[in-house]
């Protein structure tokens, strides 16, 4: 239960972490002395303990206001600790401790766990150097939406496919759950409290207690407290898709006063979302993790006013004079004035015997982080060649037994990028490809084809992630918006033929750089013709759109 003062309000904690005894229990005597007696003060002397702490104060549905940590701990370092802090109490206020005026420390914790605020070491006297600090920290902690979020409960079975899905739609949607396995005990207790017989999986219990049994994307949605509906009719700019190029516009066009509304059937970050860390993305020098950019994203969105709906599925695009107008597959619509096109792109299937009867049962697309924790000590085969297969083989290498990188041609210096290169140089990239996929109720071996020799072998594996190829969402704009002959959107200049206009174009201008045929109508990101295929580049595509977008909107 929570911790609760007197007056019977919850009391909120303040912990600090620091490894020297001496200076570990001199801050917390003086944060006790001022706070004390409105607030819990939590004591640790390691990165790990911390986490611990933190983890159980969650738990307990506790509630973290301001987190001070030394800078300097070995195994995990101050700024090591508060990204993974980040990730239990985002709200919570950070303060890393130094020793001395480390001016790199400060600002690649700005950047990397975007700090408020750090102290040099001594802070005498506290009246002055601490608690001026933290009394700010304490109200601006206050003035946010710090309120507990409860935590969904998810009982479902490890090689059941629904329960992988639902599992990674929560988490990539940021929601916080708890996962129970339906033949633990606990998941039993569940089961029975629901009144299901554990034979249809998973069972979702919400944090009002509602008990959802196999919930489809958008029952799941409603139900813990994701936007389904949009607010009005009309809208200046529609953006379809969540991906980096679609939260880019979305920031971009809600900050400058456009009534902006961002569409997205299934998780915002798209591709980019479920990467265990991007490195080379600009202002992370130590990299960052999908989820979290995507999660800092979203929220400067809606901070600008942004609406985001989810599990909402776009099947149509129709012109009615000078509104666009944005089909769903309910047979419902909304209208804008303008819409940018950001769907990117999905992984290709793998065409191999036994792969799509295994899919979420051992056999993911993507990189299924939720499924990180179960790749413990297994033997893990990727397939892919490009950034995604890269980031994601680098990740498991840290736990698993084994990681091989199956890749169908010579090299990876075409498709993956060097300093990628250079982290799998001890892991096993081999020229070979999948040509079978075996199991009973979950992966159990691979069937193997050397590409260059033409042999064949069967390995042991319980668990293939698959990144091959990039196949555009946009069948759905067929008849309506110009694309290449693999589904890519055209835009601008590609939409001239020796100078002409594209075909049904009526005004009496050329296209705009990333206007599609469709006037109005704008594309960003990796659904683009001859995009870069980068974070980057799609999130300086979608401000670009908007900044088009504009100059569309004032010629209306």
């Amino acid at each position: 239960m929570p911790v609760t003062a007197p007056d019977g309000a919850i009391r909120t904690a303040i912990l600090t972490v620091d490894d020297d005894p001496g200076v570990s229990r001199a801050v917390a005597r003086d944060l006790r002395r001022r706070y004390g007696e409105q607030h819990r003060i939590v004591r640790a002397e390691s990165g790990a303990a911390a986490m611990d702490a933190l983890k159980e104060l969650k738990l307990r549905g506790d509630l973290v206001a301001v987190i001070l940590a030394d800078y300097r701990m070995p195994q995990m370092n101050g700024i090591e600790f508060l990204e993974q802090a980040m990730d239990v109490y985002p709200g919570a206020r950070r303060v890393l401790l130094t020793a001395y005026a480390d001016t790199d420390a400060a600002i690649e914790a700005i950047n990397v766990v975007d700090l408020d605020h750090y102290l040099l070491k001594p802070w005498d006297p506290p009246e002055e150097k601490l608690y001026p600090v933290v009394d700010a920290l304490l109200e601006a902690w206050l003035a946010s939406d710090h309120r507990p979020v409860p935590e969904t409960k998810l009982v479902g079975h490890r090689w059941s496919a629904r329960s992988s899905e639902v599992r990674e739609f929560l988490a990539r949607n940021q929601v916080p759950y708890r996962w129970y396995a339906s033949d633990e005990p606990e998941g039993q207790r569940l089961l029975a409290a629901a009144g299901a017989d554990g034979l249809a999986l998973p069972l979702v219990i919400t944090a009002d207690g509602e008990a959802l049994v196999e919930p489809t994307d958008a029952e799941l949605a409603s139900r813990v407290g994701l936007a389904t509906t949009p607010a009005r009719d009309f809208y200046d700019l529609i953006v379809i898709g969540g991906g980096p190029a679609g939260l880019g516009a979305a920031v971009y066009g809600a900050s400058e006063g456009l009534r902006t509304v961002l569409v997205e059937r299934t998780a915002t970050g798209g591709q980019a979302g479920q990467s265990s860390r991007i490195e080379n993305y600009l202002g992370f020098p130590d990299g960052v993790s999908g989820a979290q950019l995507t999660d800092r994203a979203r929220r400067q969105a809606a901070k600008f006013g942004a609406e985001v709906l989810t599990t909402r599925d776009v099947t149509g695009l129709e012109v009615n004079g000078s509104a666009r107008s944005v089909r769903f597959a309910d047979g419902s619509a909304i209208d804008a004035h303008t819409v940018i096109l950001a769907t990117g792109v999905s992984y290709r299937q793998l065409a191999a015997p036994g792969v799509d009867e295994l899919t979420g049962r051992g056999v993911y697309y993507g990189s299924a982080l939720t499924e990180a924790a179960a790749c413990f000590g297994q033997d893990v085969y990727v397939v892919g060649g490009a950034n995604s297969a890269g980031q994601a083989a680098v990740y498991l290498s840290r736990g698993a037994k084994s990681v091989t990188i199956l890749v169908r041609g010579p090299s990876l210096e075409k498709s993956m990028s060097y300093y990628l290169i250079q982290q799998i140089a001890g892991i096993g990239s081999i020229c070979t490809e999948v040509i079978a996929a075996h199991g009973t109720d979950h992966l159990q071996s691979l069937t193997l084809r050397n590409t260059a020799t033409g042999a064949t072998e069967d390995v042991t594996a319980q668990v293939l992630f698959v990144f091959i190829g990039a196949a555009p969402l946009t069948s759905w704009l067929d008849g309506v918006v110009m694309r290449d002959s693999r589904g890519f959107v055209l835009a601008g200049p590609d939409l001239s033929v020796e100078g002409e206009r594209p075909r049904g174009w009526e005004l009496d201008r050329a296209p705009y750089h990333l206007e599609t045929s469709v006037a109005g109508v704008f594309v960003a990101g990796d659904a683009r013709a001859e995009s870069a295929k980068r974070v980057a580049a799609a999130v300086g595509e979608g401000a670009m759109a908007v900044m088009l977008v504009h100059r569309y909107l004032e010629k209306l």
